[in-house]
């Protein structure tokens, strides 16, 4: 039988009719939001993948089978749109998932976004459409062909009109997170189906990970690339953001879904989260001595095996706070949520450092691993200019440093704002909500109330919302993008941070890397 696996949701208390009157105003302004981007979808792109939020044209990015349609079902349903919903799922009869209409698809993103999307919602309403049941099926089953190799490893970049197993030989590297991402989609789809073909697929690839987790550069974490001919990982560069991400977050929740059958699962979170701590986590020096955490990346040069470490933060990797958060739970790992609620207050912080109040794709921050981080305003001069060598800042150098920053609009401890875009991206607001439903921490939802007017200000289009060019210029133009995930993740996750607790509780479902949940049993 499965083991139990702890309940980890506050135990909120009731709250008073004043207090819900207030955040039903707050949860009403992000339902209006996904009902502006939805009606764009639908009016300008129904059934395409993507609609453009500036011009209204539509977009095939993602196998042309509908992906902001199928993305949204269980957002339709959380926000009460049942109409909608139920119009949705009457057009999937029409949709194709054994023949798609582009000549490859994107393996990670068609079962994150499409199989997740399908099985979330069969899971919210309890099997009532057998038509969502059906179609899973059918993507299921179309998707195990790209495991159709000699070694049981998935084509990730599939051109799936030529049988993968005649590309065996021109297999180039993928990323860890194409490779350990699709534990949960397909696990919940053996469970609800009874047929344990699309768990034994992924199983291969947990062996793999396990058997050579401990055997990397940096034993416990896997480098960013995986030659999938030779079962090795030749990567030299480690990092917990874009091209790594959700295989470490799956390690924990397919923990849960399993009801904690397999240590596998157990083991390899362990040992990558404290491998994270000794090898990735830094801390900002911020001016005021605010408590921030942050994830660094490490890069080996491949002919020394040296290794450097970079100050390096992304919006991606903001999705690290919840994960370690649900794991000091799952794990009775109560230090690791202090950890958890550091890195969620330094997200906080990037977002609060900006101009237009929202964190940009990635930065460079000056920082201290292992030590106190006091503030030290030359080491940050220094930092900006690469001098950081330097001991004493002659007065020029210092000027320079100064007018960069001033050019560039970079405010202490920031180094360089590598990519400043917002791209509607989920994964802070998916932190915070998770810290929320964990320690019941009311200040996170004033937080979060108070990056999504943010958001709403900087990024609303005629058609949706729109891709910010610029996070540091309150004036920055708009570019003309609005990916399904902005429906399926940040709007879902900023309407259930202020919605009632039971609400999807965390002692009831987990959620995949596209936001979506999946029923798990906690048999006592």
């Amino acid at each position: 039988m499965p083991r139990l696996i702890p309940y980890i949701q506050h135990q909120f208390n009731p709250e008073t009719k004043n207090d819900r009157r207030g955040i039903e105003e707050r949860k009403h302004a992000v339902k209006q939001a996904f009902k502006h981007s939805w009606n764009g979808y639908k009016k300008h792109a129904w059934l395409w993948d993507e609609v453009s939020p500036i011009s209204g044209e539509h977009k095939s990015t993602l196998g042309s089978w509908g992906a902001t349609l199928i993305d949204s079902l269980d957002t339709l349903l959380i926000m009460g749109l049942n109409g909608e919903f139920e119009h949705a799922v009457e057009c999937l009869h029409d949709i194709d998932f054994s023949r798609p209409i582009a000549p490859s698809i994107n393996v990670f993103e068609t079962n994150i976004r499409y199989l997740g999307g399908l099985l979330s919602a069969h899971d919210l309403t309890e099997g009532k459409h057998q038509v969502l049941l059906d179609k899973a099926r059918e993507l299921g089953d179309f998707l195990l062909s790209a495991f159709n190799t000699p070694n049981g490893i998935p084509e990730t970049r599939w051109n799936w009109s030529t049988p993968a197993l005649t590309h065996e030989s021109r297999r180039e590297n993928i990323f860890i997170a194409e490779l350990g991402s699709m534990s949960l989609e397909f696990t919940r789809l053996s469970q609800i189906t009874g047929d344990t073909k699309y768990f034994d697929a992924i199983q291969t690839i947990t062996d793999i990970l396990h058997k050579t987790q401990n055997s990397t550069r940096l034993p416990g974490l896997w480098p960013v690339l995986f030659d999938p001919n030779k079962l090795q990982f030749p990567g030299t560069h480690f990092t917990v953001g874009g091209m790594a991400d959700s295989a470490y977050e799956y390690l924990v929740k397919e923990f849960i879904l399993l009801g904690g059958r397999l240590d596998q699962y157990r083991e390899m979170y362990i040992s990558a989260v404290e491998s994270m701590k000794l090898n990735l986590l830094f801390s900002g020096m911020t001016p005021d001595g605010r408590a921030t955490l942050f994830s660094g990346d490490v890069r080996f040069d491949s002919k020394s095996d040296q290794k450097a470490f970079e100050y390096q933060t992304e919006h991606l990797k903001c999705f690290l706070g919840g994960m370690v958060g649900i794991g000091a739970k799952v794990f009775d790992r109560p230090s690791d949520l202090s950890i958890a609620r550091d890195l969620v207050e330094g997200c906080i912080w990037a977002y609060d450092l900006m101009p237009t109040g929202i964190m940009p794709e990635t930065l460079y921050l000056s920082g201290c691993r292992n030590v106190s981080c006091e503030w030290d305003e030359e080491r940050w001069l220094r930092g900006i200019l690469g001098r950081t060598d330097e001991r004493n800042m002659p007065a020029q150098v210092r000027e320079a440093a100064e007018q960069i920053a001033f050019i560039q609009g970079l405010k202490p401890p920031i180094l360089e704002v590598a990519d400043p875009t917002y791209r509607l991206r989920p994964e802070a607001i998916e932190s915070i909500f998770i810290l929320y439903r964990l320690t019941g921490e009311k200040s996170l939802q004033d937080t979060a109330w108070r990056m999504f007017q943010n958001i709403e200000k900087s990024t609303r289009a005629e058609h949706g919302y729109a891709v910010l060019n610029d996070t540091r210029d309150t004036e920055s133009a708009k570019l003309d993008v609005m990916e399904s995930f902005w429906l399926s993740e940040t709007l879902k996750y900023f309407y259930l941070i202020f919605s009632v607790p039971d609400c999807l509780s965390l002692d009831e479902y987990i959620f995949n890397t596209e936001g979506h949940p999946f029923k798990y049993l906690n048999v006592k």
